[in-house]
This record gives C-alpha cells, structure tokens and sequence, in this order.
C-alpha cells in the first residue's frame, strides 16, 4: 500500500477539521425566521417549563429549548431578537370580557385634571377634545361621535361645568358628550341635545335634571341623573355598525396593550357579531377575537355563525346565559339572606333571577341538543344550584358530551357545588379582582366574615386538581392582566385584610389561568396557552419575571410588549415602561360612568314603590364601580345595533 505523502495527508485532515467546525447549513425547512433569547422563558409546559430561547417560523414556535439547541435553526436570514433581561410568557387568553364595550373606554378622552389629566380650566378641556379629535378623526367618523371621561367641574378654574356653546366650539356637526367623574353628570353639546329631543319645552324627567341658562328654560347643555342616563341609548344608537367596528377595533387594541393575543365578547347581539365579522373581513384584528351572543335573543343566529375555525381571527365560540346578577349590588340570587344589605330591603332578602327557571332549563338544554357551548353568569349560590341542575339534567338526557359549560363568576359557591362543578365538568371562570375591589364590602355586607374567605374560590378547585381561569370582566376595569394575576395571589383587600388565605394559589398556577388552562376554555389548548413546538407564536413580554418578585409587587409589573404569531402588535412606549402601575383604588372615569348607569338600571327594575328618592341614594352608595355591568353593556350594545 502506498502511503500519502505528509502533505496531502496534512491537507486532507485540515479539510475534515475545518467541515466538523463549520456552521451546519441550516434546511430551509428548518430555518427560523426569528429567535428570541436573552431573557427569562417561562413556558407552561410542565414538561420543559423554563427554556433559553425559542425559535418562531411562519408564525409557529419552532423550537423551545437551550440556546444551543435552537441556534441549530439560525440562518442567513433569520432575526435574533434579545429580550434584554426581559420575562417571556404565553399570550395570555381572555376568559371573560366585553371587548367592544372595551372599545367605547379606549375611544373616549381623558377629561380628569391634574395629575391624572390636564384638565384644569374649560380651555383646557376645550383644547384636550380638539387635539383627541384630531388624533382621532377616523375612528371619529365611524364612530359618529365624540366621547370624554372625566371631568370635574370643582377643579377647573371657572368652578362651573362647561356650556353647551363651548363644546360647540369644538364640534358643531357631531355630538359631543363629556362626562362627569362622578359619572353622574354630562354635558351634551347642541347637536347632542338636537338628538335626544331636549328642548326648552322638555320637563325634567323623575330623578333627574336638565340644568338650564339662567332666566330661561333653555337647556344649557348639563344633565344631571336620569336626564343623561335615560337619553343614551338614543346618542349610541347614532354610532351604527361603521362605529361598533371602530369599538371593536380599539377594543382589541386595548387587550392587546396587556397581553392578551385572544379577546372576548362575552355577551353578544346579532348586530355586534356583524360589526366584528366585517372588522375580520377587512383584516382589523392584530389578535383573536371570539364572540358569545346572548342564548335568549336568537339561537338560530348562533348556529348559524358557530365554529371551531378561526376566519380573519374572528369566530362565534358558543352561547352565553345570564341568571342573575351583581353580588355586590344585591342583585345576585342566593340561598340564604344577605348579611347586612345596605338599603331598603326586606327582610330575609336574597336577591333575585334574572332569568326564569325554565329559561335556563331551556337554554340548557338546546346547548346540549345543539352541540353548543355555554358559558353563563351565575354569581349567587341559588343560581349556581340552578346551573348545576340544569347541566345535570341535560346531561342525563344527552348524555355528557364534551362541550365544556363554563360558569362565569361563580362569586358565593358553596363547597359542595364546587364538588358538582367538577364532577359535571363545568369550567369555573373566576373573578378574583373581587377579593381586592369588594372584599371588605362581601365581609361586611353581602356573605358576612366567615363566608367571605371563600368567595371566588380558587383554592378550591385547585386542591381538587381541577383547573379554573381567571377574568377582568373589562370595560369595568381595564383589562389588566397584572392587577388579575396580583389578586389571584394575593387575595388582598383594600383596607390590607387577606381575603380567604387558603384561597390563594401559587403564581405558576395562576398564569395558567390566564392562558393554558384559558385556552382551554376555549377549545383552542392545542395551539394557544403554553410555549411549545407547534402552537401559535403567541407571547407577552414583562419587565419583570412574576415568578420571582414580591408577589405584592406583581401589581407593578408592566407588559413591555405582546407579539401574536411572531409579530409584535404592541409595544409599551418608553414612559409606560417607566411607571408602575398606580394605585388600585384610583377609579377610571369610564368605570364610574358605568357604575352610574347600572345604578339607573338597578333602581328602575326596583318595584314602583320603591322606586324612592332614599333608595336610588342608597343603591348610588352602594359599590357598583367595576363589579359586574354586563346587563349595562348589553343594553348600550343592543343600542347600537337596533338598526343593523
């Protein structure tokens, strides 16, 4: 055998060396076309929960896992984006919201004074709508209107509320409105006054009045109680479906600025799920969106839109039910009376349906007859037994198909029904805000101190190894999901009292809430909620990893950015970034405005006898602000949408 000579045999091993230290070139099929690294990844995958990086192609995760293993998947043109000590999560998943009420919140704008706004003169105000207008003229024209938040007439320098004529000044041909901080007030321009019918010649409603200029009855444009409460649907009816679309729009926008890369429309009428199918159609959702219309108003309408397919990131996911109530407005049906209601109630009172037996019964029933799911609202014990009895009746009939019922809100559960719940596989979406919001209000007033503890019980269902999701209930609040996952662990009062210790659950537990288990919900757990091959390149980015803080200071977390299938449709501006969140018990005027008209709602559904002076008093003391309004928002939407 004839040997090489040594210096093709140098070569040849050089050659060899140089292949094994060389990139290997990366398959097209293989190649990311982004890879996040540089940050903390927390997963959710209990199998792989925290990782180093994640590569994304096609909007899909390619990869989770080392840095060494997903750099495998880096090629010529793949972008290396750095979280920069960043905290990566799951999108998170809305599992109860009003998104497109959501939207009237995010179009309105700021009137508060100072610090909050600028607001501190009529000027002020006048310039503040001027400039929101012009930043805002297109949604503006859909929405046919011009709305602020906020204003407070002590703390302008005039110690007065603007005119009509000044708020002509602003806008002559479209109606303007601005109201109060109290949420009790408004100020209507001309042209608003021209649409509602007010006139000199329009007496004062009951419970309300329509202030007027000096020595006549002219309206001089402020409206006090029922004078603007009782008018609005008529102004919100002018918006039309070219103005839902703008609401949902902003909506979706607004949920995507904390996180959340799948929206909901919790109760929903025909003309709303148009609007939201049109905004879908031309492309106007940067995030998922999902609609439950109203069970009561038009069930063929639901089948026929129904689907487990997203078109454009908008699909109808099923069926809502309403049974009852709000618990901290004793209107919430229960099963014992309420501890110490404030008001003129009789005694032994316990509150009320809002739908009748049957209804449910019926309701039920078709859902389970139709292959449908629904979720429905039940916040006292008796409406839960009814739920319970429903579900179960149904599914002795139909026999227990997979339609995972939810139960929204579930507020005064007894431990037992939690028992039937899961037995049923009914999923509890649950409002944990309440324990910080009215904690201390359910302790005193609605279920006592003993019972408190276990209001919105997480701990519960937990402890059962069942899952349970956690909701905003948005526009009450904004969609925050900090300030959800801060009370989910926390289950802190105002006042500083923990509400229900054995409760609480740990925060891994509680972001799965808010995404895998929620994805759940939604029947979309194979592609959303967890970081994992092949699901959705869905994902939020926190200036801080939840995990590891203080879990009192998860309030102050902020979402730096939320990126849904590899694009990034939000981003914090840098002096979001800069501030915490700011105190929980500061009240946003949007929330106040709704709390007000819930407060109208309440007292007109009171008996005519009671409908008194005192007692409208007493229901606007009561803490309406950011509880459950959804029969509020359903009226303004069902507003909206008479004429589509």
């Amino acid at each position: 055998m004839t040997a090489f000579p040594m210096n093709r045999r140098t070569f040849l091993a050089g050659v060899a060396l140089s292949a094994l230290m060389a990139p290997t070139a990366v398959m097209a099929a293989d190649e990311a076309d982004i890879i996040y690294s540089g940050g903390t990844i927390i997963t959710l995958d209990d199998g792989n929960p925290r990782v180093e990086a994640v590569a994304v192609k096609n909007g899909l995760i390619l990869a989770a896992g080392t840095a060494a293993d997903v750099m495998a998947h880096k090629g010529a043109n793949t972008k290396m984006a750095d979280l920069g000590g960043r905290t990566m999560l799951p999108g998170f998943v809305d599992s109860h919201g009003h998104m497109v009420g959501g939207g009237l919140q995010a179009l309105s704008a700021n009137m508060l004074p100072p610090p909050d706004g600028p607001n501190n003169s009529v000027a002020v105000i006048q310039q503040t709508l001027r400039d929101w207008v012009a930043n805002n003229e297109a949604l503006i024209r859909k929405a046919n209107i011009i709305l602020g938040f906020g204003y407070d007439n002590s703390q302008l320098a005039e110690l007065r509320h603007p005119t009509k004529e000044e708020l002509d000044e602003v806008s002559k041909d479209l109606p303007l409105l601005i109201i109060h901080q109290s949420g009790h007030l408004a100020v209507f321009n001309s042209k608003a006054l021209e649409i509602v019918g007010y006139t000199a010649d329009t007496p004062d409603p009951a419970g309300g009045v329509i202030q007027r200029k000096p020595g006549t009855a002219e309206p001089n444009g402020v409206l006090e109680e029922t004078a603007m409460m009782s008018v609005l649907p008529k102004l919100l009816g002018n918006i039309g479906p070219a103005g839902i679309q703008a609401l949902a729009i902003a909506g979706s926008e607004l949920w995507a600025s904390y996180g959340y890369t799948t929206a909901q429309e919790a109760r929903a009428v025909p003309g709303v799920v148009k609007a939201m199918m049109a905004v879908a159609e031309n492309g106007g959702f940067k995030i998922d969106a999902i609609a439950y219309p109203d069970v009561l108003v038009d069930r063929d309408f639901i089948k026929q839109t129904v689907s487990a397919t997203y078109k454009n990131r908008f699909r109808v996911a099923g069926a809502k039910l309403t049974i009852d109530g709000s618990p901290q407005g004793f209107t919430a049906w229960r099963d014992r009376p309420y501890y110490a209601p404030v008001g003129n109630y009789p005694p032994g009172y316990s509150g009320y349906s809002a739908a009748t037996p049957d209804q449910v019964m019926d309701a039920v029933d078709w859902a389970y007859a139709s292959d449908m799911q629904i979720i429905t609202h039940a916040g006292g014990e008796r409406a839960a037994d009814l739920l319970i009895t429903a579900v179960s009746t149904a599914q002795e009939k139909h026999g227990r198909k997979p339609l995972r019922p939810v139960l929204i809100h579930g507020h005064f559960e007894r431990e037992d029904q939690v028992d039937s719940f899961v037995r049923l596989g009914v999923i509890p979406s649950l409002f944990p805000m309440h324990t910080f919001y009215w904690g201390d209000w359910h302790r005193d007033h609605t279920v006592g101190p003993g019972l408190a503890d276990n209001i919105n019980p997480t701990g519960w269902y937990l402890t059962r190894g069942a899952m349970f999701t956690s909701h905003h209930d948005a526009p009450v609040a904004f969609p925050d999901s900090m300030r959800v996952l801060d009370a989910t662990v926390t289950r802190r009062t105002r006042t500083g009292d923990i509400l229900g210790p054995n409760q609480r659950v740990p925060v891994d537990a509680a972001l799965k809430a808010m995404s895998l288990w929620a994805a759940h919900q939604i029947f979309e757990e194979d592609r959303k909620g967890s970081i994992e091959k092949g699901k959705l390149a869905d994902f939020v980015i926190l200036t801080a990893d939840p995990t590891a803080v203080n879990p009192e200071t998860i309030d102050q977390i902020v979402v730096a950015e939320t990126i849904k299938e590899g694009v990034t449709v939000y981003a914090a501006p840098p002096e979001t970034l800069k501030k915490a969140q700011g105190d929980w018990g500061r009240e946003h005027p949007f929330s106040t405005f709704l709390a007000a008209l819930a407060v109208d709602r309440d007292f007109r559904n009171l008996p005519e006898k009671r409908q008194t002076p005192m007692n409208r008093k007493i229901l606007a003391n009561a803490p309406h602000n950011r509880g459950c309004v959804s029969g509020v928002l359903f009226d303004m939407l069902s507003a909206m949408t008479e004429q589509t």
